[in-house]
């Protein structure tokens, strides 16, 4: 497998926990010390217990996230990957779709990549 390969599979195996609505999944993607920056909280999440509420309200809306562009790079036991995704949340005329940007800065702890540090922001409009 290629290096941006392993990358760009970790976005994937998050974006399906959160398709699947699976707190437990999503929460086994972060380190325990990993920042949160998440699209619809201005809070920052510091701790487990912290990304554990804000993703348990997010996935409380359904949200259907697909990845527009993505651009992993890695440096040794440090990959980032960063780029456009879109959510569609809520249901029948509740229905939304958000257009955001995304960072994830993953390290390699064993075999595995874990989120380091996650930002993400709706993308905002032209003035």
């Amino acid at each position: 497998m290629e290096p941006s390969d392993e990358i760009t599979q970790q976005l994937e195996t998050w974006l399906a926990a959160v398709r699947a609505e699976d707190l437990e999944a999503v929460q086994a993607c972060y380190a325990p010390d990993a920042v949160l920056l998440p699209t619809f909280s201005p809070a920052l999440r510091h701790t487990p217990e912290e990304r554990r509420e804000y993703f348990a309200r997010f996935l409380g809306s359904r949200p259907r996230g697909r990845v527009v562009e993505q651009n992993p790079r890695r440096f040794d036991g440090v990959a980032v990957n960063s780029g456009l995704y879109t959510f569609t949340v809520g249901e029948g005329r509740n229905e939304r779709e958000i257009a955001a940007r995304f960072t994830f800065v993953y390290h390699r702890v064993g075999d595995r990549w874990l989120i380091a540090h996650h930002h993400s922001s709706v993308l905002p409009e032209l003035p």
